[in-house]
């Protein structure tokens, strides 16, 4: 399975950018979405830049990951996925139906 990572960068190059998440670092290409500076937040995805990120959605897609590894091991994961407790499912603005 591929899973797009959160990525935050630390120096850029031309259609390039070092990025780092948990002390991993990777080069990542820049060219899907452009220029971007130290900071940013990245959705990376195979070593590719897919769009960039606010902090708030990088680190609910951080607990997410991080909620399906626990999951996986058996521990407690409800407190990553806060955001979803006690709510219905939402589709996507371009999934809904007009209503007429």
């Amino acid at each position: 399975m591929c899973v797009g990572l959160p990525m935050t960068v630390i120096s850029t190059e031309e259609g390039s950018a070092l990025c780092v998440r948990r002390g991993e670092h990777r080069s990542v290409s820049t060219m899907l979405i452009g220029e971007v500076v130290p900071g940013d937040q990245l959705l990376v995805f195979i070593d590719s830049a897919i769009r960039r990120l606010d902090a708030e959605e990088a680190r609910l897609i951080d607990d997410a990951l991080d909620g399906v590894a626990a999951a996986l091991e058996g521990k407690p994961f409800e407190h990553l996925f806060a955001d979803l407790i006690d709510r219905e499912p939402e589709l996507p603005e371009h999934l809904r139906r007009d209503p007429q």
